[in-house]
């Protein structure tokens, strides 16, 4: 079933009374956080077990980092020349980064000149 017929079951009341339902839910959830982060030593156990979480992870994150090092570099550079609308200058200029991008899953396409 797909989305758009899930919302077209619905009336317009029944969609506003799950609105409404929502965000009471979210303003709940909301204040109960921070009546329990108010708490003594809340905050302080909460950071210790991030920083017991990063100090045990620190390795794996390096790790992953030099992985994917350089397909991280490329799509930088890609998202540069997107960003200034010359991705056909990155194709022309670097036809191995955009080989690269490619097999590693990421869609690298030519600008459609469009002429007036």
């Amino acid at each position: 079933m797909s989305e758009e017929n899930l919302i077209t079951e619905y009336s317009d009341e029944q969609l506003s009374k799950i609105i409404v339902s929502y965000k009471k839910m979210r303003a709940r959830e909301k204040r109960k956080y921070i009546k329990r982060k108010e708490k003594d030593g809340f905050i302080e156990m909460n950071r210790a077990r991030a920083k017991a979480h990063y100090d045990a992870h620190k390795e794996v994150k390096a790790q992953k980092y030099q992985d994917n090092k350089q397909l991280l570099k490329y799509k930088s550079l890609y998202n540069y020349y997107k960003l200034n609308d010359k991705i056909n200058v990155f194709i022309n200029k670097y036809p191995d980064r955009v080989d690269y991008l490619n097999q590693h899953g990421f869609k690298v396409e030519a600008q459609v000149q469009v002429e007036e």
